[in-house]
């Protein structure tokens, strides 16, 4: 038995959202369904179709009079594409930084109150840290959590470890807060700070902040205990870099 092919494919039905799409984004105010099926060529009972569709899952809005604007789903999808276009700028410094040094690179971000990973650039001879436990949940155990505590005001400090345990990882994981804040206010390498086999036993960190416009971050490497004693090496090398990274997350896309 054949296949018919005498209705809209997929693909069609695709195109012919986005053309409504674009239709509904070239009116500020808002349109009608006549007008957008209208301008994007299509029949009448095919537009209120994909309307309907449309506003159901957030991308459209119907507005009180009846007319139709873009919805904030799609905002989020253009905040959501924003990111990932910043993300891939920095990605090649962060790939140069991996093989000058042979470590893992790492970025965060400071977002509602977490501290997340944004980018792990690794590879065959400079492999990631195990993440056994999740950096959310670790920030005081890691370099990049340290380096986002050591840059907060300390509203904001007392506010995160008020929601954060200092859960002990490794028998040299800082587990007071009054030592914590202590070490990060006096550490040898400022603007830097250093995860020394805190977060896992045999791998050390070393990470400085960076910005993507307001919002604070951070970008580390880590690398085996027994080379620790680079640590200043690569301190030299991340600070010139992270301001590359900060100048680059804070182009206006």
């Amino acid at each position: 038995m054949g296949v018919r092919r005498d209705g809209p494919t997929l693909i069609t039905s695709v195109q012919r959202a986005f053309r409504l799409l674009e239709a509904v984004s070239a009116h500020e105010n808002g349109a009608p369904a006549k007008q957008l099926a209208h301008d994007a060529r299509l029949p009448l009972a095919t537009a209120y179709h994909l309307l309907r569709t449309l506003l159901h899952d957030g991308y459209v809005r119907k507005l009180e009079d009846g007319g139709f604007v873009l919805g904030d789903r799609l905002e989020t999808l253009h905040i959501t594409g924003r990111g990932q276009a910043q993300l891939s700028r920095v990605r090649p410094t962060l790939a140069a930084l991996r093989d000058e040094l042979t470590t893992a690179a790492y970025l965060t971000f400071y977002e509602e109150g977490e501290i997340r990973v944004a980018e792990i650039v690794d590879g065959p001879k400079a492999p990631r840290v195990d993440i056994w436990v999740g950096f959310e949940e670790a920030g005081h155990a890691t370099a990049l959590g340290k380096s986002v505590l050591r840059e907060l005001d300390d509203d904001s400090r007392r506010d995160y470890l008020a929601r954060h345990p200092l859960v002990d990882l490794t028998p040299r994981t800082v587990t007071s807060p009054p030592e914590l804040l202590r070490q990060l206010d006096s550490s040898p390498v400022a603007p830097a700070v250093t995860d020394l086999e805190e977060y896992a036993v045999g791998t050390v960190c070393i990470a400085v902040p960076v910005y993507s416009g307001d919002t604070l971050g951070s970008l580390g490497v880590s690398l085996r205990a027994e080379r620790s004693p680079q640590i200043e090496e690569m301190r030299a090398r991340l600070i010139p870099t992270a301001c590359r990274v900060t100048r680059s997350l804070s182009f206006t896309i």
